[in-house]
């Protein structure tokens, strides 16, 4: 069961969240440039590794986020929102490795 909450009610949040996934979407692009250039494949891997921690790190701030906000909020709320609450946390270490 997943409680659903937006990704970020803090708009300042919100704002730094989006300019962080543009500019991974960038990396991104620039990976396809370079494949197309025919890059040496370290450097491409290099560069993979390099989007790989940003995705990391945004998905930091965003379960950062969720237990300040969302989880204080359900853990309050009752056993059943509570549980809920947990399984869904326990869903999200488990799937993200503790990122």
């Amino acid at each position: 069961m997943s409680v659903r909450r937006p990704a970020t009610a803090n708009p300042e949040h919100r704002q730094k969240t989006t300019h962080r996934l543009r500019r991974i979407e960038g990396q991104v692009r620039g990976l396809q440039q370079m494949v197309g250039d025919e890059r040496p494949c370290a450097e491409v891997l290099v560069q993979i590794a390099s989007v790989q921690q940003a995705l990391r790190g945004v998905a930091r701030e965003l379960m950062r986020e969720h237990l300040r906000h969302c989880a204080a909020d359900a853990l309050k709320g009752g056993p059943k929102e509570a549980a809920a609450m947990i399984d869904e946390l326990v869903d999200l270490m488990h799937r993200h490795g503790g990122s």
